[in-house]
């Protein structure tokens, strides 16, 4: 679920009046977040990323990417979800670095840690909560979804398939969320193993809207900061 996370801010294309020598229209100059934006920014994605998945377990669903993976795991081991969820993410982190670089895979890292942290604080501050498992699927891959697009933005992931997802679009230029989607797919069907087919039919929808989210927000060269 699913992933400097952006490639390096492309020049920004010239409008025709750039190009004549209009000066009406302004020139986008790509402007480099903070330390402390791209602090704020992985708290908040990891935040919303983690309510997400607080959201899928209520209902018992999975979605794609290591964290559906993870969640997959945690039916049927019952061991905690940020515990699986970290140790999944280890063997990829080698990955980060050969290919991403050490800035990456330090914010990914960080990324992963938090959102592992997170997952046992839902659960501690929300108690006795019922939700519908359509709303809660649903809702779940929207924030999950947002999340990410977040942590993207600041040069960031949650490791696994995003890294993989990332590198395909950065070599290739076949979007990110496409890609995902294709990998998130195979997940929730593996989850047939587990959970219901009815469960299993809802973890699609969700993990395609989730990719939907990616894929219409997460183009190259649409974003200019870095």
């Amino acid at each position: 679920m699913t992933d400097s996370a952006v490639s390096p801010a492309p020049t920004p294309r010239r409008t025709a009046d750039q190009q004549s020598g209009n000066p009406s229209t302004p020139t986008v100059t790509p402007t480099q977040h903070s330390v402390i934006e791209d602090l704020l920014g992985i708290l908040t994605g990891t935040f919303l990323v983690s309510l997400g998945l607080f959201l899928l377990r209520t209902s018992e669903t999975v979605t794609g990417g290591t964290a559906g993976l993870a969640l997959l795991l945690s039916y049927a081991i019952h061991l905690p979800f940020g515990v699986i969820f970290l140790a999944v993410n280890v063997p990829f982190f080698a990955l980060a670095v050969s290919k991403k670089g050490w800035d990456f895979t330090i914010r990914t890292a960080l990324s992963v840690s938090l959102v592992s942290v997170m997952a046992s604080l839902h659960p501690a501050e929300i108690t006795q909560i019922h939700v519908d498992p359509v709303y809660a699927t649903l809702v779940g891959n929207l924030l999950a979804g947002m999340g990410l697009l977040v942590l993207i933005r600041h040069r960031s992931s949650l490791g696994g398939f995003n890294i993989l997802v990332l590198i395909v679009q950065e070599r290739f230029g076949l979007r990110a969320g496409y890609v995902q989607m294709i990998l998130d797919v195979t997940v929730v069907v593996a989850s047939l193993a587990i959970v219901s087919p009815l469960k299993v039919a809802l973890s699609a929808a969700g993990a395609v809207l989730l990719n939907i989210v990616l894929a219409f927000n997460h183009r190259p060269g649409r974003y200019t900061g870095t």
